[in-house]
């Protein structure tokens, strides 16, 4: 038995029974011949491809007490390399000993990659992340992470901007500001806390430009800061830049709104109400547990009764980090990151329908 010959070992003959050779598929016998002689002398070899890795680690480089319920981490790359670059408004997701996944800003210099200044406000009747956050890591001990991601940008056509800053929302701000400041964009700041002692980083946003800075302590005014106290000067044109509790930045919200595309841009440290919501049940394939999710609660938050473990991160939707496979159901898809057909972000996403099957 003969083994056929491959129609590249030879030039083909003419298609049309012409003496001689096929002038087309000469042309394209040498073009063959000569791309398999130069990968026959080339060096490349598939497994010299590095893959990127997803995970990092880094050191615990320094821990700092900012506030009384606020601690700074300063990490540095395990290997003693740079970090990957980022931009202001980027956080990193650390995962945590425990399996917890949290998100955290960057709050050092922007695109600083000799470290990272990460801070974390610990919360008693939180998920426990925080408190994990606070108890576990030392100077010297390793972290993972991924990252950096951004979706709190400062805009590159921003002329006339107003950071609006709560608390530990002052973490993916700071940066800004100092960019803002690198750029010679014109920008003003208020700070809003309970008090002084509990604004973290306040002297660091205060000496960026002290005549650009208002500072509004509860204690001193004996009342939050109202909605006009926060956007006093703002306006329609002025890019409003928010970060704090969710009062503050619906409040916030609710006043640009009066104002035709008013440029709003915030970011959540808390997830967002639920709007429009419907009563659900959700089906946990693997334990055979059906929950009732009420209309005002996350499937998460039910899933979060049940089992304080379940993974979270964002619970806003857009770091993917409780994303199921749905096996029966319709969803009604509210992420802002991808969701199949067959996918469900249960911290926003809720059952289009009476029950929604999953696996978990």
């Amino acid at each position: 038995m003969t083994t056929p010959e491959s129609i590249w070992s030879s030039r083909p003959a003419d298609l049309y029974g012409r003496p001689g050779h096929d002038r087309l598929g000469t042309v394209l016998w040498g073009i063959r011949v000569l791309l398999g002689g130069l990968a026959s002398v080339s060096r490349w070899e598939p497994s010299r491809v590095q893959p990127v890795r997803r995970t990092l680690t880094a050191v615990v480089t320094k821990r700092e007490l900012v506030a009384p319920d606020v601690v700074a981490l300063t990490l540095a790359d395990a290997d003693g390399g740079l970090l990957p670059s980022w931009t202001p408004g980027a956080h990193i997701d650390v995962q945590l000993p425990s399996g917890r996944r949290r998100q955290y800003s960057l709050c050092g210099p922007p695109g600083r990659r000799m470290d990272y200044r990460i801070a974390i406000r610990r919360i008693a009747d939180g998920g426990g992340g925080s408190i994990e956050m606070h108890d576990v890591y030392r100077v010297g001990d390793t972290l993972l992470f991924e990252g950096p991601r951004n979706a709190f940008h400062l805009g590159a056509a921003e002329r006339d901007v107003l950071f609006v800053i709560g608390g530990i929302g002052v973490t993916p701000i700071l940066p800004m500001m100092r960019l803002a400041q690198q750029r010679g964009i014109k920008w003003r700041a208020i700070y809003s806390g309970r008090s002084h002692e509990y604004m973290p980083f306040l002297d660091e946003v205060v000496s960026l430009a002290p005549e650009r800075v208002t500072v509004w302590a509860d204690d001193e005014h004996g009342r939050f800061a109202t909605v006009d106290d926060l956007l006093a000067g703002a306006g329609p044109a002025t890019a409003v830049y928010v970060c704090g509790p969710t009062g503050m930045l619906d409040a916030v919200r609710a006043a640009r709104d009066e104002h035709a595309d008013a440029p709003l841009h915030y970011e959540r440290f808390s997830p967002p109400p639920v709007v429009d919501g419907d009563p659900f049940e959700l089906e946990l394939a693997r334990s055979n547990r059906v929950l009732s999710v009420p209309a005002n609660r996350s499937a998460l938050d039910v899933m979060l009764d049940h089992d304080p473990m379940s993974a979270y991160s964002c619970r806003q939707g857009f770091c993917g980090t409780c994303k199921v496979k749905v096996l029966a159901g319709q969803v009604d898809h509210r992420g802002r990151t991808a969701e199949g057909d067959d996918e469900m972000l249960v911290c926003v996403s809720r059952a289009n329908g009476g029950r929604v099957v999953i696996d978990a």
